[in-house]
């Protein structure tokens, strides 16, 4: 059993909870009615991944390149399912770990994107590349994203060359104050253009994929998962 299990509500922990996706997060399951906010680690807030682990059945992760690996390691070395919203890192020794015989049961949840309107957009990218002849991607976040280019407009690319068979698409990257997360995905053939566009003007816009995943991720069949559509589409 993992720890901390109850029949009743899913116990979370959300590490990161300092900053502005953290604090959007932690509010997010404390209204939800089938969750419970067991820990909120943070530097900021003096609390580690470490004390609040063993409270809780799911981590949410909204940290850092540099840390959300070592923190997915220690969740799933604990038996702890784990949401990442952060990417930018490799996650092949997520998929290794997964494996190690003697490790409790725990699955790990990737998601470049949480809102459930940016996964549709590269769905419906994935779909009309397959009918116009190029394209070419725009994203545009705020100024203090660290990677560039996004993981959701990686996977964008990466799906619509699974799906047309080409070239993935080039992308161009902006990074501005007053910005939250925005894609245009621009496909041209002979006399037209179709632009899909997908705008979060809000970070409340990726909670209902968040409480989603952290409802979904102890069901994964294969971990890690890449993807919020892994969960919208089974």
């Amino acid at each position: 059993m993992l720890n901390g299990a109850s029949t009743h509500t899913i116990k979370v922990a959300v590490t990161g909870a300092a900053g502005r996706m953290g604090q959007t997060v932690c509010a997010a399951v404390e209204s939800a009615d089938d969750l419970e906010l067991v820990g909120c680690a943070d530097p900021v807030l003096g609390v580690t991944l470490a004390e609040v682990l063993p409270l809780a059945q799911v981590v949410v992760d909204f940290t850092q390149p540099d840390t959300a690996l070592a923190n997915a390691l220690a969740c799933v070395q604990a038996g702890v399912h784990v949401v990442i919203g952060t990417t930018g890192f490799d996650v092949e020794p997520l998929r290794a770990a997964h494996t190690l015989e003697g490790l409790p049961q725990a699955n790990v949840l990737v998601a470049p994107n949480f809102a459930i309107g940016a996964v549709l957009m590269m769905r419906f990218a994935a779909e009309a590349a397959k009918h116009m002849e190029k394209a070419e991607i725009i994203e545009l976040h705020h100024d203090q994203k660290l990677d560039a280019p996004s993981g959701t407009a990686a996977l964008t690319a990466q799906l619509m060359a699974q799906a047309s068979g080409g070239a993935e698409p080039s992308i161009h990257s902006v990074r501005l104050p007053g910005l939250v997360a925005h894609q245009e995905v621009i496909l041209g053939a002979l006399g037209q253009t179709l632009t899909i566009r997908h705008d979060s003007i809000d970070r409340e816009s990726f909670m209902p994929g968040v409480l989603l995943a952290v409802r979904k991720v102890g069901t994964l069949a294969q971990s890690p998962t890449i993807g919020l559509e892994k969960v919208l589409f089974p």
